[in-house]
């Protein structure tokens, strides 16, 4: 049994879509992000950087790992599925899944930062992140030309892109010209797996669409990155 300690976030839900692709027992514990639950000291035995996921092995002497791209690691290298077994393939998976940690998590979030979070628009912040997402999008949608999935079959290097790629709409960048991403988007969508790790849990919001709901969330996630933790003394 495996305990997962989540909230509905693309990082979040790489996980949960990585456990229920490989079919592993596992429990969720949901963490409110806005009561700060995540910076409690019970989890931060868990992970010291006080973020979800993170996940407790139970079957492996309690063993806690953090870092969401350390967790598909993890679970693909116990399990010896979502990932090649010969030295290059391994290589191409992990590079794919280095370049969302690197890069595509990143600008996506500073992106939702500036164009949803912060009450004032500052529009050469924006235009830096949107614009670098986009530029991402198109080295994906470059390479799945040629290319079904990102590295010889289906892995975690597309679990991981993917769970950020969905929610491009909320980051403010359009994939309407991009129709390899676009298929890669759609094909992946449709995987049972997929539809229950992305409701596990479920997002408190449509981030397709701009109604009072999703600008409440909005107004909460700003009072959260404006009361960040250095301003508030902690982890």
């Amino acid at each position: 049994m495996i305990d997962l300690y989540t909230a509905a976030t693309p990082n979040g839900h790489k996980i949960s879509i990585a456990l229920e692709e490989l079919a592993l027992p596992y429990r969720v514990h949901l963490l409110s992000l806005s009561k700060r639950e995540q910076k409690e000291a019970w989890f931060l035995a868990i992970n010291p950087n006080g973020r979800i996921p993170a996940i407790v092995d139970r079957a492996a002497d309690d063993f806690a790992v953090f870092e969401s791209g350390a967790i598909l690691l993890y679970l693909a290298e116990k399990t010896g599925q979502l990932m090649p077994h010969d030295v290059k393939g391994r290589s191409r998976v992990i590079q794919w899944l280095m370049f969302q940690m690197g890069g595509i998590g990143p600008m996506m979030g500073q992106a939702n930062v500036f164009f949803r979070y912060f009450p004032e628009k500052i529009q050469p912040a924006i235009d830096r992140y949107q614009g670098e997402s986009r530029r991402l999008f198109r080295v994906l949608d470059g390479h799945l030309k040629d290319h079904e999935f990102l590295a010889g079959d289906y892995s975690i290097a597309d679990i991981a892109n993917w769970a950020w790629v969905r929610t491009h709409r909320w980051s403010g960048v359009d994939i309407d010209d991009l129709p390899h991403l676009q298929r890669w988007r759609d094909q992946i969508r449709c995987r049972p797996a997929v539809e229950k790790g992305i409701n596990t849990p479920p997002s408190a919001i449509d981030r397709d669409a701009d109604d009072e709901q999703a600008r409440q969330f909005a107004e909460d996630a700003r009072q959260m990155v404006e009361t960040g933790q250095s301003r508030a003394g902690g982890l």
